[in-house]
């Protein structure tokens, strides 16, 4: 890594964003691993592997809550931060890293209570049938204790890649993961503790993550770094931060509330079946969107900081290279999944009428899932310039004025297959969406160059 952080600004910019994307891209897939491994042995255990499956996927929507409030502070303050970085301010950057870190504690203590207190009530709100509340209670109640482990790896990480240290942000997703791989299955077989075991596994490894960003960004290597002095809010400082993070925290916050609109009017035409094969779906669509994102933090910082230095160009050079690396990977994976959706739904079960739903369910919910790079490229460049008014636009657009809707609506339209009919709410809403986004990036992308 190179000493001087005036390197975002003068390095080519193909070999920036490879050089930060890589491995962020590299975190991403080992972050997915978390859950998704969790979902590969639940899902196999003997006997009650299916009804489990089903159980943990309840869990989801909480799980996006936590991650999307870690998103909020986070996701919120490092782009600031990166600006600061640009204009040479590193004090203010400094005191919003400090501020986040004092903000992140706080929400974790918020909802720690929050969701050990009422997630029973929540988890049968959120779709849990009397099938499969045990196994959804059982996992959630032990989950709630690692939330400020949860808050502080995912959102302090984001400062650790902003400055330009993908690496180190790589290593402190890549310590959890290895760490959730091997304990998994001793404490799912060995210890014969089941979906428990899966979330004290989940638990243990995020602790060992956050123990390692922690360190890192009080350390001296960093080029911002958590000070005493800066832990205390201040309102101009934190307030900003929540308002350009909002957008990503609407982003995720809402797969929570879609989850559990999917999950209601799946159980209704579809029944338990229906609901197992959305936890795979979901699986499935965070393998098509965190590389997405992925992609989009490894450009954030030279998109950042080159704003804040006001070389517009490179801000447009950045951003042109993420849209075609986007666009070329939701190609590739769309025709994946098109063609060989039962190796997808095969990895999470090894039931065979689940695999067979899931397959079928599976091409209509991701039919077009190669538009995907241009909404996600978007996205992120409103976030890395600043933009929190335009990021918040189209993370409402798409999810609760097109598909939340949707999902109610559609199944009215086509009623010979109503099950399948909620599970095209999704590409039905995107395909608006997507359009929508490129419109308003198009314009508002000139005016902020233009700017500077």
């Amino acid at each position: 890594m190179n000493d001087d952080k005036e390197f975002l600004g003068t390095q080519p910019i193909g070999k920036l964003l490879f050089k930060f994307a890589l491995p962020t891209l590299a975190a991403q897939l080992i972050n997915m691993l978390y859950n998704i491994v969790d979902r590969i042995y639940i899902g196999h255990i003997p006997h009650v592997g299916a009804a489990a499956l089903t159980g943990v996927g309840v869990c989801m929507p909480l799980i996006m809550i936590v991650s999307a409030f870690a998103a909020l502070v986070g996701f919120g303050g490092s782009p600031r931060a990166s600006i600061c970085l640009g204009k040479k301010d590193t004090e203010s950057a400094e005191k919003i890293l400090g501020n986040c870190f004092t903000m992140q504690v706080i929400v974790s203590i918020v909802l720690t209570v929050i969701i050990f207190v009422w997630n029973k009530d929540l988890l049968l709100a959120f779709g849990a049938s009397e099938n499969t509340i045990e196994y959804a209670h059982s996992y959630m109640s032990l989950y709630a204790l690692g939330t400020l482990f949860v808050e502080l790896t995912l959102g302090m990480n984001a400062f650790i890649t902003t400055q330009g240290f993908a690496k180190t942000g790589m290593y402190s997703v890549l310590i959890g993961a290895v760490a959730n791989i091997i304990l998994d299955p001793v404490f799912i077989f060995v210890f014969n503790m089941g979906v428990r075991g899966a979330a004290l596994a989940t638990i243990i490894s995020q602790g060992l993550s956050c123990i390692w960003v922690v360190s890192f960004l009080c350390g001296n290597k960093t080029f911002i770094r958590i000070r005493k002095k800066n832990l205390k809010l201040i309102p101009k400082v934190i307030l900003p931060c929540l308002a350009l993070g909002s957008a990503t925290f609407i982003m995720q916050a809402s797969e929570s509330v879609i989850s559990v609109c999917f999950n209601s009017s799946l159980q209704k035409y579809g029944g338990d079946m229906a609901v197992g094969a959305m936890t795979i779906l979901t699986s499935v669509m965070q393998f098509a969107m965190l590389p997405l994102q992925g992609f989009g933090q490894g450009a954030q910082p030279i998109m950042s900081y080159n704003f804040g230095a006001k070389n517009g160009k490179r801000v447009k050079v950045a951003f042109l290279l993420l849209l075609k690396v986007c666009m070329i990977y939701a190609v590739l994976l769309w025709g994946c999944v098109m063609l060989f959706p039962k190796i997808f739904a095969s990895i999470f079960t090894t039931d065979a009428a689940l695999i067979a739903f899931t397959a079928r369910s599976l091409r209509a919910y991701l039919a077009v899932l190669f538009l995907f790079g241009i909404q996600i490229s978007c996205q992120m460049a409103f976030n890395s310039l600043g933009r929190a008014v335009e990021s918040i636009i189209v993370a409402v657009v798409r999810k609760f004025v097109l598909l939340i809707p949707l999902i109610y609506i559609v199944p009215h339209i086509f009623t010979a297959d109503q099950t399948l009919a909620v599970y095209m709410a999704e590409p039905i809403a995107d395909t608006i969406a997507v359009t929508f986004t490129a419109i308003l990036f198009s314009i508002r992308f000139k005016k902020a160059l233009s700017e500077i």
